[in-house]
Parts: structure tokens; C-alpha cells; sequence
């Protein structure tokens, strides 16, 4: 069996005590470190704010990202300008 991308236009965000959780709905990771994970997704920008943050698991072709650390906030953005180059665009580019 060939190794499919899932399509998907539906995003869901899952949080267990504002400590860790995963996002469904994945294009990219943009960026991350400590205190920010940036992630492209069906839905616009995702921005996650806080501290000692760690993105635990990356499954792109099955779209999602598992992170945890103290998370403060999470928000939204449709700017095009938010959207940096790929973590391993970045690394290889």
C-alpha cells in the first residue's frame, strides 16, 4: 500500500490541563522553541504561547502535531506575513 497524505478541511485542538494536548489539521510546523509553536493549518495560522513548550510528535502525513509545556494562550491568524519558512525548509534550504 502506497503512503497517502490525509486530506482533511476539519481542524480539532485537544488540551488536558492546559499542559499538553495535540492539533489535527497540520500543514506545516512554521517555527518552534520554548515559548511559541507556530503550525499552519486547514483553519489559518495557529500560534500556541507559553513557556518550556515541546513539540512532542510530528505526523504530517497524518496531519498532526502533539505538544505539551505550560501553555498560555492560543489564537489565530489568516496572514500570509505570520507564515515563515518550514522548520525543515529552514534546516535543508
Amino acid at each position: 500500500m502506497v503512503n497517502q497524505k490525509v486530506e482533511m478541511t476539519n481542524q480539532e485542538i485537544h488540551m488536558i490541563d492546559r499542559a499538553k494536548g495535540y492539533v489535527t489539521g497540520v500543514i506545516d510546523v512554521v517555527s518552534f522553541d520554548l515559548e511559541e509553536i507556530v503550525l499552519e493549518t486547514v483553519a489559518g495560522i495557529l500560534k500556541i504561547k507559553g513557556n518550556k513548550l515541546h513539540v512532542k510528535t510530528v505526523n504530517l502525513d497524518k496531519r498532526v502535531v502533539e505538544f505539551e509545556g505550560n501553555i498560555d494562550e492560543m489564537c489565530y491568524s489568516d496572514s500570509k506575513e505570520m507564515k515563515r519558512k518550514s522548520v525543515v525548509g529552514r534546516l535543508f534550504g
